[in-house]
Parts: structure tokens; C-alpha cells; sequence
């Protein structure tokens, strides 16, 4: 089995299967039986549509949107239409045009559970993590749990990932999508002798190895897109938007590509004793999706998967804690900078891997963290800190400067992150 569909499972079938060639109006744009005009633009729409779907099928993302586009413009409240508009798009590599069309089409077809995991995806790879997994969460219903599971993961919240593809493992319904799904999200979890022993489970011996190489280069992406795109075969294209004039409310779009909240961390919630605000700024250097040739990806294991010379993989023993993050010398003080407030504290180890990746300004130092309730909801803080109030107002500054979003307050009861600690072991950040 090649590696895209070990990868990704039920979710490939979804997202480009079962598009629809000259389908019917869905109401709306058609302004009577008899009205001459209303014909033709029907006619015209369905023309397009079986263009943008002869050009998917070739794969020629740029001229099926360009034939979606134009039977969309003719039949706007068509969710048909708009499900082949966001499907082109992620063919050309427009995850943020593909992301209004999926959440038009929805809007027009709310039981629709393709058009919603079409929307997670997109979200995940414009970098928009939170409105992802809010999107997994109201559409839980419609979406099957192998692609809800697996998305999750990629939304980084591989606990919550984990735990519900392996209660589907576990069930009359599993079959191996849902087990190397499962073990994609131990994967991207960096519980790699989970990953190994639950996908041996339908694979050869000679070919897990192989399998684990491709996911460990997977589980590091350089840009929010990499994952997403990788998935479905594609690249990701500049995007600024789809055309206003095809917007399904045109009043709810802004111009440009949608703001994200940390560029490679997660939307932030800024949380201060309790009040909960949310912050956002752009995020840069994301991009697209299109189902493109499948093929192998591989490159070396990361550090702490070593290879002695002419024999099987092992897992290096795990070090401790603090030494995956060693901390940077800094001056006492009370001041930290807090990069947002999530939903636990295995989402805020996802927001900071992927910040601590991209933002410069973050290397050497260690995350803190705090739980807390807000609203009667639960949050988990992730933050650096122990500066001085101008240390603090400049790292932020840095922060912000890339792209990022934070700011500053005086601690709060922040503790070294919970992913850091030993076993048994509260301790407490300057």
C-alpha cells in the first residue's frame, strides 16, 4: 500500500471523491420554469461544472477553478457547485479560497460531513488550529470518526485524536485506515513505539521502518500547509482569498487571506485572571492543497530514533525532560509572555513545537504553563517568562514582529510546562 493512503486514510476518499457533473440547481438562483434567462444560466453553470470536473480529473487545478468559479457565479446558492469551487481550489493549492467555499458550502448544506472535514483541513493548513478543532467539534455528528480523529490530530490535539480513533480500533468497525491512522496520530504525538507496534499490525516487518522514516519528516513541518498537502499530493499556491463576488455572504469577507491567530502555534488566547480575550494576527507563508501523484517521502529518523549500523531501529532512551528544552540564562523577575490559553496541555505542546520552530526568538528558553477555568471551561496557559518587565515588553515585541501573538503580565501561578516534568514533580518557574 503506498504511502498516501497509509497516511491518510478514510480522509482521502472525502475530500476529492464524489463530485457532482452537471447537477441540479439547489434552488435559489433559477427564477422560474418558464424565465428564459434562468435556463440558461442553469444550462451554463452545469456546462462549467463538467469542465472543472474533466480538468480535476486531469489534474489541472487552474482551469477547474476557473470553470468552477464561473458555474458558481451563474448558480450561487447551488452547494453542489460550491463543493466542486472548494474541491478546485484545494486542487490548485488554495487552502484559504478552499476554506470559504467549504464553509459557503456548508452554510448551504449544514448535513454535508464532506464539506465540514474539507473544512478542518483547510483551516489546519492556512495555520488556523482552533477554528479547525471548533469545526471538528460542532461537526462531530457529520463526520466520521477515522477522518474526525485523524484531523484532530493534525489540529493538534493528538490526545484527543488518539483517544477516539483508538475507541474505533477497538470496535467491530476497525479495519487497517483506522489503525494506521491511529498510528500516524502516536506519531505526530512523539510516541513512537506506539506508532511502531500499531502499525506492524498490517504491515511487513521489512516496511515499518520505512513507514516510520516518512513520518518522522512528517511529523516536522516547515510551513502550517506541509502536513495537509502532503496528505493529499499537492502544493501550496499563493492565496489571497476567493473572488468577493462569489461570496455566499459577501458582508462576512474581509479582503486577504483569513488572519490567524499564532503564526505556527495556534490562534492565541490571551487569558488574565480569569478573563479570556482572543488575540490574532497574520500568519505568513501559508498555502495549499491539491491530490496530486502519490509518493514516498523519506529522509532520517529524528534524534530520538537511531538506527545502529546494520540493525533495526530502535528508541533511544527518553532524556530527561529539561533537557529537551535547555533554558536560557535570564535575569530573575515576575514578568512572562504568554503565547496563548488552550484547551489542555496537550494542545499547548503542539502550539508550542510549532511555534518554538518558527519564531527564533523563542529558542533556549522553556514553556511554563498553568490550568485554570474560565467561563467554567478549562484552559491550559503556555507562556515564557521570569523577565523583567522591559526584557518581557521585548521579547513580545520580537514575538509580534514575526508574525506571532502574545503579551505581557506578571505571573500567575506559572509552573514549568506540564509536558517537562518528572513523574511526581511540581515545580515552580521563576
Amino acid at each position: 500500500m503506498n504511502t498516501r493512503a497509509l497516511l491518510l486514510g478514510g480522509i482521502s476518499a472525502l475530500l476529492l471523491g464524489g463530485t457532482m457533473v452537471g447537477c441540479a440547481a439547489n434552488g435559489g438562483s433559477l427564477a422560474s420554469a418558464g424565465d428564459r434567462s434562468g435556463v440558461a444560466a442553469a444550462k451554463g453553470a452545469a456546462t462549467n461544472a463538467g469542465k472543472a470536473q474533466t480538468a480535476l480529473a486531469r489534474r489541472d487545478g487552474g482551469a477547474a477553478i476557473g470553470y468552477a468559479e464561473g458555474a458558481v457565479a451563474l448558480m450561487p446558492q447551488s452547494a453542489e457547485y460550491r463543493m466542486l469551487l472548494g474541491q478546485s481550489y484545494l486542487q490548485g493549492g488554495r487552502f484559504a479560497s478552499a476554506s470559504q467555499a467549504f464553509a459557503d458550502t456548508l452554510a448551504l448544506s449544514p448535513t454535508s460531513g464532506k464539506a465540514a472535514l474539507n473544512l478542518a483541513l483547510s483551516q489546519v493548513a492556512t495555520g488556523d488550529w482552533q477554528a479547525a478543532r471548533q469545526t471538528l467539534a460542532t461537526q462531530a455528528a457529520i463526520i466520521p470518526a477515522l477522518d474526525r480523529g485523524l484531523a484532530l490530530s493534525l489540529a493538534g490535539d493528538t490526545a484527543g485524536g488518539i483517544a477516539l480513533l483508538t475507541e474505533v480500533a477497538r470496535s467491530p468497525e476497525t479495519n487497517v485506515k483506522v489503525r494506521q491512522n491511529l498510528a500516524l496520530s502516536f506519531a505526530l504525538a512523539g510516541r513512537w513505539q506506539e506508532a511502531r507496534v500499531v502499525a506492524a499490525a498490517d504491515m511487513a516487518p521489512g516496511d515499518v521502518d520505512a513507514r516510520l522514516e516518512q513520518w518522522a519528516l512528517f511529523a516536522q513541518p516547515a510551513a502550517a500547509s506541509d502536513q495537509v498537502a502532503s496528505l493529499l499530493g499537492v502544493r501550496a499556491a499563493a492565496d489571497s482569498g476567493q473572488p468577493v463576488a462569489l461570496a455566499l455572504n459577501p458582508a462576512r469577507v474581509a479582503p486577504g487571506v483569513p488572519a490567524q491567530a499564532m503564526a505556527s502555534a495556534d490562534p492565541v488566547e490571551a487569558v488574565d485572571a480569569g478573563r479570556v480575550e482572543v488575540a490574532s494576527a497574520p500568519a505568513a507563508g501559508f498555502s495549499k492543497v491539491t491530490f496530486g501523484p502519490r509518493q514516498e517521502v523519506v529522509q532520517a529518523l529524528p534524534a530520538m530514533m537511531l538506527r545502529p549500523a546494520g540493525g533495526a531501529i530502535k528508541l533511544a532512551a527518553a532524556s530527561a525532560p529539561a533537557a529537551a528544552y535547555p533554558v536560557k540564562p535570564q535575569g530573575p523577575g515576575s514578568w512572562y509572555v504568554q503565547l496563548g490559553a488552550f484547551e489542555s496541555a496537550g494542545v499547548a505542546k503542539d502550539a508550542w513545537g510549532r511555534a518554538s520552530r518558527r519564531f527564533a526568538v523563542l529558542a533556549g528558553h522553556s514553556p511554563n504553563g498553568m490550568a485554570f477555568k474560565a467561563k467554567g471551561e478549562d484552559f491550559y496557559r503556555l507562556s515564557v517568562g521570569g523577565f523583567s518587565r522591559s526584557a518581557a515588553d521585548s521579547m513580545c515585541r520580537q514575538y509580534r514582529a514575526k508574525g506571532g501573538a502574545c503579551f505581557v503580565r506578571q505571573g500567575a501561578g506559572d509552573m514549568m510546562a506540564q509536558w517537562l516534568r518528572k513523574p511526581g514533580v511540581q515545580m515552580a518557574s521563576r
